[in-house]
């Protein structure tokens, strides 16, 4: 009478014990139920997850579930959409999914939509998610190419400054939280990233090279500027053979160490250009100079396949030096890769138009980002949605951090370095000499950043620009891909969001994850998976009945 049964499907022994405690009843999942009311599919446990589902020694709540085999469950929780057929729901079942959620929880999806969002707000997604494109669809596939040639010739300008100092520092990025201005802080343990020498190996190249980055980056400039709308003076596919010669003469000084004669007029020419450019493209402090891009699978989400498949190993390009090391394209791995060929060789593309091209998608990779110990991490941010017309966004205030095995650097491009993911790194020893103070189970919780941070004189970072940053590029997101979701008003769910931040404390959305795992891996995931948990049951079923009640660390920061 009270419609207090509950059926759940995968190993969350945190919500049904919940559940339990409040008077609720559990019906096995996948058992019989009335006719034509049955919207349960056969459960398929995921093997990653391996967890004792249930504790019960007295077998009272086994008699209870048989007493309501019969009956309707009112409250669903399964981990994957796929698992409940929505259309056979009643107005009054709850369920823990929205159908057609991909549009933001795939790599491609979020790819496509996020370029949608200046439709719905004025907001520029490249604030907030790295540049990313579709290589199966032709004109993405030519607009990264000419991305990557660009990117190519800022970051040839970047090298020619160096040595006339760290100007970009100053120039690029805002000033961080508790700075003055042109006041530049570098947190402890903070390793410099790796630049070459205006003394590498071999002869000096000629001025010519810089030439051709300067007049490119001037007429992108001019496009930024809309001052070019009489013409196209790129011309990409004209000029493919001068961007292959420019594109080897840059790999021979970034990758290779070779050196560059240039004037002190042209090096102030590079300067001023970039301080120009730096008005306009706000990635350009994160994308650092290395030209790194990430392919992804990009219908994947929650990280799967990442970094080789089963065999664990090292699926990632060794593009530094004079000697490269080829890979074979992984059937789910994700790979980076710092030179133009290799991403297309990797993704399948060749020069027949005709040529079938995977689902990838390539990003930029983020080589500026916030280290701490010299240590590459990422962080899960949960947030949870109870509609979706009114949009209701609930962001939890608690996340933690996941760390890399081994010290960041761009000159190694392995996994251990620059994927956090939790089910890589356990795949790698922690690197010999690591820094005491970071975490043996390689994970923090988000008020430990907050206490590190307060130690390197970055104290205001975490409430006056991590957080806000990262419920703005959720909310974007969402609002991205609203249209595109299936609306059902007994539905909620929750996300897990994976950010990087970068040197100036700047969130960069990563991916957004459906049913983010509950498994913990850690003192510091086994204590915050338990508390979202019961904090969603709190906003989904108790706000329900009690809209004043509390809702734990859950804070609502949009509703239409």
């Amino acid at each position: 009478q009270e419609k207090k049964i509950f059926t759940v499907q995968g190993p969350y022994p945190i919500i049904r014990s919940l559940l339990r405690a409040r008077g609720w009843v559990e019906k096995k999942f996948g058992g019989a139920g009335k006719a034509g009311s049955q919207p349960l599919r056969s459960p398929s446990p995921p093997k990653e997850e391996e967890e004792r589902w249930d504790e019960d020694p007295e077998a009272i709540h086994n008699l209870m579930s048989r007493l309501v085999r019969d009956q309707v469950p009112y409250f669903i929780w399964t981990n994957r959409c796929s698992a409940v057929d929505c259309r056979l729901l009643q107005q009054d079942q709850v369920v823990n999914h929205y159908a057609r959620v991909g549009a933001f929880t795939t790599k491609e999806g979020l790819c496509q939509n996020l370029r949608n969002l200046p439709w719905f707000d004025q907001v520029n997604p490249d604030t907030f998610f790295p540049r990313c494109y579709r290589l199966r669809a032709a004109d993405e596939r030519q607009a990264f190419i000419e991305d990557f040639r660009l990117t190519a010739a800022r970051s040839l300008l970047k090298v020619a400054t160096e040595g006339a100092g760290d100007v970009l520092a100053r120039t690029e990025q805002p000033p961080k939280c508790g700075e003055e201005p042109g006041e530049r802080q570098v947190p402890r343990g903070h390793v410099p990233h790796p630049m070459p020498s205006p003394a590498g190996p071999g002869p000096p190249l000629p001025p010519h090279l810089v030439e051709k980055a300067l007049q490119v980056c001037g007429q992108h400039l001019s496009t930024l500027g809309h001052q070019d709308i009489d013409g196209d003076p790129l011309s990409p596919h004209a000029l493919d053979t001068d961007w292959d010669r420019f594109l080897r003469g840059y790999y021979r000084v970034v990758h290779e160490g070779a050196g560059l004669a240039l004037s002190g007029a042209q090096r102030e020419q590079c300067r001023a250009l970039l301080q120009r450019l730096a008005g306009r493209l706000p990635q350009l402090g994160m994308e650092g100079d290395h030209n790194v891009w990430i392919l992804k699978p990009g219908a994947k989400s929650r990280g799967r396949g990442k970094a080789g498949g089963s065999q664990g190993g090292n699926r990632f390009l060794a593009t530094e030096g004079s000697h490269r090391h080829h890979v074979s394209p992984p059937a789910t791995g994700i790979v980076c890769a710092a030179r133009l060929e290799e991403v297309l060789r990797l993704a399948g593309v060749c020069a027949a138009p005709s040529a079938r091209v995977g689902e990838w998608v390539v990003q930029k990779y983020v080589e500026r980002p916030l280290l701490i110990f010299g240590t590459k991490f990422d962080i899960r941010q949960w947030f949870l949605v109870t509609d979706w017309n009114p949009l209701t966004v609930w962001f939890y205030r608690d996340s933690y951090l996941r760390f890399c095995s081994q010290p960041f650097s761009l000159h190694h491009l392995d996994p251990a370095r620059h994927l956090c993911n939790v089910s890589i790194q356990k795949r790698y020893r922690l690197a010999r000499g690591r820094h005491p103070q970071l975490p043996p189970d390689q994970t923090w919780s988000c008020w430990q950043l907050q206490a590190y941070l307060a130690q390197v004189g970055l104290g205001g970072a975490w409430h006056q620009v991590m957080v806000p940053g990262m419920k703005a590029a959720v909310v974007g997101a969402l609002r991205s891909a609203q249209d595109l979701v299936e609306h059902r008003k007994g539905s909620f769910e929750l996300y897990g969001a994976d950010f990087v931040f970068g040197e100036d404390c700047q969130p960069w959305l990563l991916e957004i994850n459906a049913s983010p795992t509950m498994a913990p891996s850690s003192a510091v995931t086994r204590r915050l998976c338990a508390s979202v948990q019961r904090d969603t049951l709190r906003v989904v079923i108790d706000c329900r009945d009690n809209p004043a009640c509390p809702t734990g660390a859950f804070e609502l920061i949009y509703k239409e």
